[in-house]
C-alpha cells in the first residue's frame, strides 16, 4: 500500500499540477477562445479516462499490473517533459475579416503530442495501480474501503502540492517552469515504483508470462508488439486532440461497447450472484457521468471564473488563480481520515450507508456546492470581487461529495466485479468518468465569454453567464441525487450482501 501510495501521489502531483495550468495555457498562451479551450480541455480529460479501459485489459490478459504501471510512468515522464517546451506565445492580428490568432505550428504540435503521451501513460498506470491496491484485500474485507480511502488521500496529497507549486511557478517563472515541475514529480513516482515493485509478488506479475515471449511477426514477440502498438496509440491520440469532434463519438461508442461486453459476460460467464453484482456495479457507474460532468468544471470554467471574478487578495497579496485547484485536495487530505473513521465506526455498529446511498449523497452535495457559489455571486457589488469564501464552500461541498463516490466507487468496483475481469471493470469505471468529462466541456463552453488577449471584455455579463449555468447544474444534480435515493433498496437487494 505504501508503494502504491507514493507512486500515485507523484503521478497525481504531475497530473494535477499540469491540469491547474492547462486552461490558462490554452486561453493566455495559445489565445484560444473560452469555448475552444473548454473543448480541448474536455477532449484531453476524456481520453485520459478512456485509455484505462485498454490499459486494464492489456494488463489483465498480458502484461500484468506491474509492467503496465512502469510503461505508463515512462510515457508520462516523456509527456510532461514535452509540456515544458513552451515556445513562442500566440499573437492576435487585426485583419479586414476581424481578429485572427497566429500560433507557432511546431510548438502547438509539440503541445498536442505531449498531451497524447500523457493520455496513453495514464491509461496504463491509473487503472492498474488501483488494481494492485485491491489485490491486497479479500472481497469482503472491511478494510478495503479504508485502504482505498487512504490511497485516495495519497492521490490528493500529490494534487495539493502539485497545484500550489506549479501555480506559483507559473506566476514567477512562466508555463515552462510549472510544467517542468510536473515532469520532475512524475519522474520521482517512476523511481519509487521501480524500487518497490518486487513487494507485490505474484499479484503484480503477468498471469501467463510465457505468452509474452511468443513470436508474432517478423521476429517480434507479443510483449514487444504491445509496446509498438502503444506508440501507435500515442499517434492516434495526437490526432484525436486535433479532431475533437471525434472524441465525443469515441467516448459514446466505447461506453456502449464496454456496457454490452459486460452484460454479455454477466449472463454467459457468471453465476447468478456474480451476475447481479456485476450488473449493479455497471449501473452505479452511470452516476459517474452526472457527477464528473459537473465536478470537472473545477479545472476549466471554475478555474477561469476564479481568475476573472473571485477576490483573491489575502493579507494584501493576490494569490494566483491556479493554486485554488489545491483547495479540493486540501479538504480531501483533512477530511479523508474522518470519513475513513466514520465508515469503520458505522460498519462496527451495523449502520454503514450502502454504496448506492453514498453515491446519492454525492450528487446532492455536488449540487449544493454550486448553489452556494451562485448565492455568493448574487451578493457581490463588483463582478470581479466575489468573496473567496463562496468558492471555498463550493470546494468543500464538492469534496464531501467526492469522498462519497470516488474512493467508495473504486472499492465497489473491486468488490462487485468478478476477479478475472477486475482490471477491465476498473477501466469501465474510468470510462464512465470519461463520458462525464466530455460532457463537462459542453457545459463549460456554455459559460464562455468574449475575450481579447485572454481577458473578458464585459465582466458583469461574463459572471452572469457563469452563474446561470451553475444554478441550473446545482438544481439538476440535487434532483438526480434525490431520485437515486429512491433506487437504493432495489440496488441493495441485487448486491447480495456486499455493501
Amino acid at each position: 500500500l505504501v508503494i502504491c501510495f507514493f507512486t500515485e501521489m507523484w503521478e497525481r502531483f504531475s497530473y494535477y499540477g499540469m491540469r491547474a495550468l492547462l486552461i490558462f495555457y490554452l486561453t493566455q498562451h495559445f489565445l484560444f477562445s473560452d469555448q475552444s479551450a473548454a473543448g480541448i480541455y474536455a477532449a484531453y480529460i476524456s481520453l485520459v479516462y478512456i485509455t484505462p479501459v485498454l490499459g486494464g485489459i492489456v494488463a489483465d490478459r498480458y502484461l500484468g499490473p506491474v509492467k503496465a504501471v512502469i510503461l505508463g510512468a515512462i510515457l508520462l515522464v516523456a509527456g510532461h517533459a514535452g509540456m515544458a517546451i513552451e515556445g513562442a506565445a500566440a499573437i492576435e492580428i487585426v485583419t479586414a475579416n476581424g481578429i485572427e490568432v497566429q500560433r507557432d505550428s511546431f510548438f502547438l504540435q509539440t503541445f498536442y503530442l505531449s498531451l497524447a503521451l500523457i493520455i496513453m501513460g495514464v491509461g496504463f498506470l491509473k487503472a492498474n495501480i488501483s488494481t494492485l491496491v485491491g489485490s491486497m484485500y479479500e472481497r469482503r474485507d472491511p478494510r478495503r474501503d479504508s485502504a482505498f480511502t487512504l490511497f485516495y488521500m495519497g492521490i490528493n496529497l500529490g494534487a495539493f502540492f502539485g497545484a500550489i507549486i506549479c501555480g506559483f511557478l507559473l506566476q514567477y517563472g512562466g508555463f515552462n517552469w510549472g510544467f517542468g515541475a510536473a515532469g520532475i514529480g512524475m519522474l520521482s513516482g517512476l523511481v519509487v515504483f521501480i524500487k518497490g515493485h518486487h513487494l507485490f509478488g505474484e499479484a503484480g506479475k503477468p498471469k501467463r508470462p510465457e505468452i509474452l515471449k511468443e513470436k508474432i511477426i517478423a521476429g517480434i514477440n507479443r510483449e514487444q508488439m504491445i509496446y509498438l502498438l502503444t506508440l501507435v496509440g500515442v499517434l492516434v491520440c495526437w490526432q484525436l486532440m486535433q479532431q475533437r469532434a471525434l472524441v465525443g463519438g469515441l467516448v459514446g461508442a466505447s461506453l456502449v461497447v464496454m456496457t454490452l461486453i459486460t452484460i454479455v459476460y454477466a449472463f454467459t460467464k457468471c453465476d447468478p450472484l456474480d451476475r447481479d453484482r456485476l450488473l449493479v456495479c455497471l449501473f452505479l457507474m452511470s452516476y459517474q457521468i452526472i457527477f464528473w460532468s459537473l465536478f470537472e468544471q473545477t479545472g476549466s470554467s471554475i478555474n477561469l471564473m476564479t481568475d476573472r471574478h473571485i477576490d483573491r487578495v489575502v493579507f494584501g497579496y493576490e494569490l494566483p488563480a491556479a493554486i485554488f485547484q489545491s483547495v479540493n485536495a486540501f479538504f480531501i487530505i483533512t477530511l479523508a481520515p474522518l470519513f475513513n473513521l466514520l465508515w469503520i465506526y458505522l460498519a462496527k455498529k451495523g449502520w454503514e450507508a450502502s454504496t448506492p446511498l453514498k453515491f446519492s449523497m454525492a450528487l446532492i452535495q455536488l449540487g449544493l456546492g454550486f448553489l452556494f457559489l451562485v448565492y455568493g455571486a448574487s451578493q457581490a457589488t463588483d463582478p470581479t470581487q466575489v468573496a473567496l469564501i463562496w468558492l471555498v464552500l463550493l470546494f468543500l461541498m464538492h469534496t464531501t461529495g467526492e469522498l462519497c463516490i470516488s474512493p467508495v466507487g473504486l472499492s465497489m468496483t473491486t468488490k462487485l466485479s468478478v476477479p478475472s475481469i477486475v482490471g477491465m471493470m476498473m477501466g469501465c469505471w474510468f470510462l464512465a468518468s470519461a463520458a462525464g468529462n466530455y460532457v463537462s466541456g459542453t457545459i463549460a463552453a456554455m459559460t464562455g465569454s468574449d475575450t481579447v488577449g485572454g481577458e473578458v471584455t464585459d465582466p458583469a455579463a461574463a459572471l452572469a453567464a457563469y452563474m446561470d449555468v451553475y444554478e441550473t447544474a446545482g438544481w439538476y444534480s440535487i434532483g438526480a441525487g434525490l431520485f437515486a435515493i429512491l433506487l437504493v433498496p432495489f440496488l441493495k437487494h441485487f448486491m447480495h450482501g456486499i455493501k
